[in-house]
């Protein structure tokens, strides 16, 4: 029980974090959860009796009683069921919606109707879900209309489905007046006979109007065209040769060039009357010329396409671009007006034909008419015959009537706060459980196994202390610190300094320093204790002083024969202040006042920076720290090995916090010690 309360408060902040997170992932969903309400409508069906009066036409009137009353099956209630709940009705009450948009298919709209049958009762009982009682209802309320819809529509289906097997004489028939229907309809589109007279009249009219439009096209034509002669010959130039040189005198860059290359020879022509053709600048001129003249060149070959063109005609409408101009628009309206002749001939020739063939469609409207007339007589007549089979049809569809209107709960049903609560606590305790598992199984706690496992010349353990005061007076907390200084007064310890670390926080080397120093102190030797830990200055806080006593590093007297050399918290810089030596000046500086037997380096842990393993350079002698149910196995290897590449010296394990219960555990590691004692007693005997 103990370990596992061990390895719960080694964890108990990504725990913290986890147990944060479940709970504001809980209140987050509960708060932005919509609340649904449900609204509730039942159904009826009647049942139907075989009472019939129907007219029959020509035939009279038909009349059948029955006071036989059919019996509603369980069939057709699961029947109803399943037109409520299909896709093709689901489908248009989606349509109708106010949120449509909020469903990307009919399947999960589906989900918001439930529909149940009572075969008792013979109730259809609807259940829909809304983000509001009105939306609720309203939902509800569609669904049935549109249902009672889909229900007469499949009635009509049915008795056009039945009306397929009536007899044969009167599809027969039926298809004969559709045929005959359907020939005398499309005559009269194709031909557009409405009333012969008078679109004799019309069509001859129109031949008239046509003629003199015709004329006098004609007429605008040939004058239209005399005008373009008599420009084409003022240009000397056909209406070709005339646009491709008003193309080519509109072309921007071919002017552009033309005023260029002028520029250039008015230039040339200046410099020709100073220099010869030889100077640079003249042959330069000369140069740019001809690129220009081939240029100008390319443009007029690519816009004459192989016919002769005139160069000089400029973009600006005046002189012979205006006559261009003309000659075009002439021949523009010559063509148009030719070709408007042509089509007011063909209409001509089109009207003539048409009251030519009047006569003719007059009589096949005649003949198509009386086919029709004959064909619906033929099947008025079979369809008398046939009525009788429609009415003994049974209404599989009945009218199905709203017995109780849709109403919605006063009270949401969702979300449920007490299925959210239990929910979140199953994963509270689910979710850190595991996680404590995976950081265990990831880090996890130092062992015994663990400690067998690590090869030390001094293991000593030191009891869970209740009250971890050591500054006073104390021989029962003080019996496993005067073994482990008795231990250490018997190893040859180089100039006797000796640093005491762990791997991580709250392990204890702060007590065991302290706890050390005053056994030593008790065996008659004088000790000095340093405050190596400049990132808490732990050692310097548990004696009483603070950063607020303005500390120096001067030494300060704690006890009898027992110093301290102080130390305040530093943000940055510590392993820089390590490496460059500073530390070992203020350690020297220390120790040329007063000469101790012993001097405890009280560090940092390894884990929590560089500058203790790189203390080994000056003080190789290490006294490693654990702490049953709170080091961690991989930190502890982690540091001992960051230790062991600077060369480290470590002289002794201490277990600090061994339980008192723990006796074969304990017994081992005093027999342990006892047994390295008594062989260094007689090596150093020896």
């Amino acid at each position: 029980m103990n370990k596992i309360t061990a390895i719960a408060i080694r964890h108990w902040k990504p725990v913290i974090l986890w147990n944060l997170l479940i709970v504001s992932l809980t209140a987050y969903i509960a708060t932005v959860t919509p609340q649904v309400w449900n609204a509730t409508a039942q159904l009826t069906i009647p049942a139907t009796n075989g009472n019939l009066d129907a007219s029959l036409g020509i035939l009279g009137s038909f009349r059948k009683d029955s006071s036989g009353i059919s019996a509603i099956s369980d069939s057709q209630l699961q029947m109803q069921k399943s037109i409520l709940t299909s896709d093709s009705l689901m489908e248009k009450v989606l349509n109708i919606d106010p949120q449509k948009t909020n469903f990307n298919s009919v399947g999960g709209y589906k989900s918001l109707f439930e529909v149940s049958v009572d075969e008792a009762s013979r109730i259809i009982t609807v259940t829909t879900k809304g983000l509001s009682p009105e939306l609720a209802k309203l939902r509800t309320n569609n669904l049935i209309t549109l249902y009672q819809q889909r229900l007469k529509e499949l009635r009509q289906q049915n008795r056009l489905s039945k009306r397929e097997f009536s007899a044969v004489e009167l599809e027969e028939a039926g298809n004969n007046l559709m045929l005959a229907q359907q020939t005398l309809a499309q005559f009269k589109q194709s031909s557009a006979l409405v009333d012969a007279e008078e679109q004799t009249k019309a069509i001859v009219t129109t031949i008239d109007s046509l003629t003199k439009a015709q004329l006098e096209a004609v007429s605008q034509a040939e004058y239209n065209q005399n005008r373009v002669n008599t420009l084409s010959n003022m240009l000397s130039m056909s209406s070709n040769q005339a646009i491709r040189s008003l193309s080519l005198g509109e072309n921007r860059d071919y002017q552009f060039m033309r005023g260029k290359l002028a520029e250039i020879k008015a230039e040339l022509s200046s410099l020709r009357a100073k220099y010869t053709d030889n100077h640079p600048a003249v042959r330069e001129l000369l140069q740019q010329e001809q690129v220009l003249s081939n240029r100008i060149q390319n443009q007029v070959k690519q816009t004459a396409g192989g016919i002769p063109i005139d160069t000089t005609v400029s973009g600006e409408g005046e002189g012979r671009a205006g006559l261009i101009e003309q000659l075009i628009l002439a021949e523009t309206e010559a063509s148009g007006q030719q070709r408007r002749a042509q089509l007011i001939q063909s209409q001509i020739s089109q009207l003539k034909n048409n009251l030519n063939s009047i006569p003719e469609q007059q009589k096949r409207l005649s003949e198509l008419q009386r086919s029709v007339d004959v064909a619906e007589g033929v099947y008025k007549g079979l369809v008398a015959q046939v009525q009788q089979t429609n009415i003994d049809v049974f209404d599989v569809y009945p009218n199905v009537e709203i017995l109780d209107s849709p109403r919605a709960s006063n009270k949401p049903i969702s979300p449920k706060k007490s299925l959210m609560i239990l929910n979140a606590l199953l994963a509270v305790i689910t979710g850190s459980i595991a996680l404590i598992l995976l950081l265990e199984r990831r880090n996890p706690l130092l062992s015994p196994q663990d400690l067998k496992d690590m090869k030390f010349p001094m293991v000593v353990s030191i009891p869970r202390l209740k009250n971890a005061d050591l500054t006073s007076d104390d021989d029962d907390k003080q019996v496993n610190f005067q073994r482990l200084a008795s231990a250490l007064s018997l190893q040859p310890l180089n100039n006797r300094h000796l640093l005491i670390t762990s791997a991580m926080e709250s392990e204890g080397k702060t007590t065991v320093t302290l706890g050390l120093g005053k056994a030593l102190v008790d065996l008659g030797f004088r000790v000095l204790v340093v405050d190596g830990d400049f990132i808490r200055a732990e050692l310097t806080q548990n004696l009483g002083f603070t950063q607020e006593l303005n500390i120096t590093n001067e030494v300060i007297s704690i006890a009898p024969n027992l110093d301290l050399l102080p130390t305040t918290p530093r943000s940055g810089k510590i392993v820089k202040m390590v490496s460059e030596g500073r530390f070992q000046k203020s350690l020297a500086d220390a120790e040329s006042h007063t000469k101790y037997d012993y001097v405890l380096v009280d560090t940092a842990p390894v884990s929590a920076t560089t500058a203790t393993a790189l203390m080994t350079a000056q003080i190789p002698n290490v006294l490693f720290v654990v702490k049953p149910g709170m080091s961690f196995s991989n930190s502890v290897r982690d540091s001992l090995q960051q230790l062991m590449e600077h060369q480290a010296q470590v002289l002794g394990l201490v277990v600090n916090g061994v339980e008192m219960d723990a006796k074969p555990y304990k017994q081992r590691l005093v027999n342990e010690q006892l047994t390295i004692n008594n062989r260094i007693y007689v090596k150093n005997s020896q």
